[in-house]
């Protein structure tokens, strides 16, 4: 079943609040002065920032704040870690489990759900290893496997990377054993699907950066994922997380949560929501619906000290 996207209101741009901590004030653009001319840190994924959606989405919170975001684009894994080190005020990633294990060791305060996509499998036209036909992702690899077809790992501790090793473990596989055809690409996800397209091989992408790059490679999707209908396992969801004060008083607390009350409002959730690269929508907006989930987001396995 596909997934259902979330609707939200739409409202003109100029009546969307941006629910800011603390007393910030829309100065008619020009900035206010407690936050003029400040610098955020935002270590986020690649394929937010590859596919241009952080040059769509920041140019107007930079406008109004009289503020620049300086975005730092990488995996996910070392996103967290630069957060972690206190160099980053804000991360935008998309991996439950690394974001899991960064907010219960009290490094990230105040998530939110932001937007999401799907990954998808991709390959050369011929399919030597004939998953076009599979709906199940873990079967797919399972085929890659079997047929010792090319495949080529982001192996960058990445969220796809994480989403590829958890398939693999469906599968009962580990990349630890594999052989000559599982290549490690170490890199972005622009440079792992130009591998791949180099070495004529499959790989695990994020639908937003294939998408950006469909023109310039000879790649297609074998498998689809939730998107257009393909398994649940492929859903990509992106969070945004501040870095906690407490633990690293030098971060920029209140413009980070000025930054995520500005990406989880009206305006921002329309501008990820509009945004197009080939035509295509790349990101889906989750952080407003209109059934809203008022629950108060724990990571799984958390328990409460309490009694109730």
């Amino acid at each position: 079943m596909s997934i259902q996207r979330r609707q939200f209101m739409t409202a003109a741009a100029g009546a969307a609040g941006i629910g800011l901590a603390g007393c910030l004030s829309d100065d008619d653009r020009g900035g206010t002065p407690d936050i003029n001319g400040e610098t955020l840190t935002l270590t986020t994924t690649t394929s937010t920032y590859a596919t241009g959606l952080l040059d769509e989405l920041n140019a107007p919170f930079e406008d109004r704040y009289g503020v620049s975001v300086d975005a730092v684009p990488e995996g996910t894994g070392a996103a967290l870690e630069h957060a972690r080190n206190g160099d980053a005020d804000v991360v935008m990633v998309h991996a439950r489990t690394l974001e899991d294990e960064f907010l219960e060791a009290g490094y990230g305060v105040n998530r939110r759900d932001l937007m999401f996509n799907d990954f998808v499998i991709v390959g050369e036209s011929d399919d030597p290893a004939g998953i076009a036909s599979e709906d199940d992702a873990t079967a797919a690899f399972e085929e890659i496997a079997d047929t010792e077809s090319t495949f080529v790992s982001r192996g960058d501790n990445s969220g796809t990377h994480t989403k590829e090793r958890e398939i693999w473990d469906e599968a009962g596989l580990s990349d630890d054993g594999f052989g000559e055809w599982y290549l490690d690409g170490g890199g972005g996800m622009g440079e792992t699907l130009n591998t791949a397209n180099m070495e004529g091989a499959y790989t695990l992408a994020d639908r937003g950066t294939f998408l950006d790059m469909r023109e310039e490679i000879d790649l297609e999707i074998h498998v689809e994922g939730p998107v257009e209908g393909g398994p649940e396992l492929l859903r990509n969801p992106y969070g945004i997380v501040a870095v906690n004060p407490a633990v690293h008083e030098n971060v920029n607390y209140d413009l980070a949560m000025a930054y995520i009350g500005y990406v989880t409002s009206l305006e921002g959730q329309e501008i990820i929501e509009e945004y197009r690269s080939n035509d295509e929508q790349l990101f889906f907006p989750e952080a407003l619906s209109e059934d809203s989930n008022f629950q108060q987001y724990v990571p799984e396995g958390w328990e409460s000290d309490s009694d109730g």
